[in-house]
């Protein structure tokens, strides 16, 4: 199979890539259209992919599939193809590149001064050369149908992101860096350990996602090997108790970066388990899946808690994204498809509203060189665009009826209550902390007394306001209107739930309550 739709769609960023790093050094205004245009293109591609993409009865699961021998001798091929569940999570991540470009053209919100820029390891030019093969390696991830190259790529992305953090991050943005690199590491080594018992116990002589499916003995075996791939898939997304690096990497990481680190990276976790886990080992899956629904409630309940202690505007962002993974775990191993449709749109909405919320951040910490709320008061009332456009990204992030996440966290909560009753009205009580904090958080910098600092702040500009447009016209329209999108992922999901071994639980009618009691 030689389709090169997806090669293309791959193709445009890398070579946008390619040549901003062969730019001569100083030509940052250069780097940036170069980038914002190739960005552009690749989400307009994606676009073009999501209107050819059939969801029809009958329809493949697997569209645009290419497949090249890579390394004939061990059945690895450079396969790609997508379902409805990968082809969301493109479409988010080639629209958040676009918005990170544009939000980061003239400040990294880390760097307080020009003199501090001179003294960081690379150039602006170079951190937008990263944010392009960053984007490659995001598309390839999500694309891959051979489990060898998906490792590949997942291992890949940390490279682009370690410098991003480790170069252009706060304060401490090397021990943020290095902390992110070891704890992917060590589950990228975990998964690739699985990725060899997978291939040698399965007996296919393949490593193609469609061949392993069925294939993977039942027993200790498939235990062990969904351990390994599930701790590789909880620390990337992260899922409480693996989450102890994401704070730190996204209060360091430059506003932008923390947009992709947390709108996109880390759905490659929670993509994982719905892609790999749940298909290549349903039986360990429905075994496991108890004790992670209460790891997935504990998350949202203690990462709220902790959101609401934060000082540091960036840090509570990155606590409340824990909490949010809580819901995700929650749908997907609730094993029915409102719980598993409620959790891909999760993924997808939460990328929206949470990459609009760190973009809005750094727009309010590069203006007043400091991340601590404190510093901050009656912002709204000096820059009153600022202030919707915050509000607006807080109001998403506690998931407001009428935006999209409202309907994400409906359907994953539903879903979920279908099977596991308690579980689910326990993690509802996170959406009041949600509120608490995210409503705390905008008292507490854009109301009240205006202070020093911030009577000098200029409002948002046309590029800035620009940057996030999309990003709040979809957060409307997918609360309005989320058909489309869920016509997408729902033959995607009940694929998934055929391949695990369940169905959805039938509703009691009036006659059989009656008769039970």
């Amino acid at each position: 199979m030689h389709n090169l739709t997806l090669l293309g769609l791959l193709a445009v960023p890398l070579i946008g890539s390619i040549a901003i790093f062969a730019l001569p050094t100083g030509k940052n205004l250069l780097a940036k259209q170069i980038a914002l245009f190739a960005s552009v293109i690749t989400f307009l591609y994606a676009i073009v992919l999501g209107v050819d993409f059939k969801t029809s009865a009958g329809a493949s699961r697997f569209q645009f599939n290419a497949s090249w021998v890579w390394i004939k001798n061990l059945g690895v091929h450079f396969a790609f193809g997508v379902d409805g569940i990968a082809l969301v999570l493109i479409a988010m991540a080639t629209l958040l590149v676009p918005c990170v470009v544009l939000s980061s053209w003239n400040t990294f919100d880390s760097v307080t001064d020009a003199e501090e820029l001179e003294t960081t390891t690379r150039s602006p030019k170079t951190y937008f050369g990263l944010i392009l093969l960053l984007e490659v390696f995001m598309i390839g991830v999500f694309a891959a149908t051979d489990v060898f190259l998906f490792y590949v790529f997942f291992e890949a992305m940390l490279v682009p992101m370690y410098f991003i953090i480790g170069s252009f991050g706060g304060p401490r943005r090397q021990y943020a860096a290095m902390k992110f690199f070891l704890y992917s590491l060590f589950g990228g080594l975990l998964m690739l350990a699985s990725v060899i018992g997978v291939y040698v116990s399965s007996g296919t002589s393949s490593f193609a996602f469609t061949d392993l499916v069925g294939h993977v003995p039942t027993g200790a075996t498939q235990k062990w090997l969904f351990l390994g791939f599930f701790i590789a898939f909880a620390i990337k997304a992260p899922l409480f108790p693996f989450h102890t690096w994401l704070p730190d990497a996204g209060a360091e990481a430059p506003a932008g970066g923390a947009a992709l680190l947390v709108g996109v990276l880390d759905k490659v976790g929670t993509f994982g388990f719905l892609r790999y886990c749940l298909p290549l080992f349903p039986e360990a899956s429905r075994y496991f899946a108890q004790p992670i629904l209460i790891l997935s409630v504990i998350g949202v309940l203690y990462a709220a808690f902790l959101a609401m202690g934060q000082r540091d505007m960036k840090r509570l962002v990155a606590y409340t994204s824990v909490a949010h993974f809580g819901f995700i775990g929650l749908g997907i191993f609730a094993f029915t498809t409102q719980g598993g449709t409620g959790a891909v749109l999760y993924m997808l909405n939460h990328g929206l509203a949470t990459g609009l919320l760190f973009i809005v951040v750094g727009y309010v910490v590069a203006r007043g060189k400091s991340r601590q709320i404190t510093d901050y008061s009656g912002t709204a009332k000096v820059t009153p665009r600022l202030g919707g456009t915050f509000l607006i990204a807080g109001l998403a992030a506690l998931a407001l009826p009428g935006m999209s996440t409202f309907i994400s966290e409906f359907l994953t909560l539903l879903g979920t209550f279908t099977r596991h009753k308690a579980l689910a009205i326990i993690a509802t009580t996170g959406i009041i902390l949600a509120a608490l904090y995210v409503l705390l958080l905008y008292q507490r910098t854009m109301q009240g007394v205006v202070s020093e600092k911030v009577a000098a702040f200029r409002d948002l500009n046309a590029r800035e306001i620009f940057a996030v447009a999309p990003l709040i016209v979809l957060i409307f329209a997918l609360g309005i209107y989320p058909k489309p999108v869920i016509d997408i992922i729902n033959p995607a999901v009940k694929f998934t739930m055929q391949d695990v071994g369940k169905t959805d639980p039938q509703p009691q009618n009036a006659a059989q309550l009656g008769g039970q009691k």
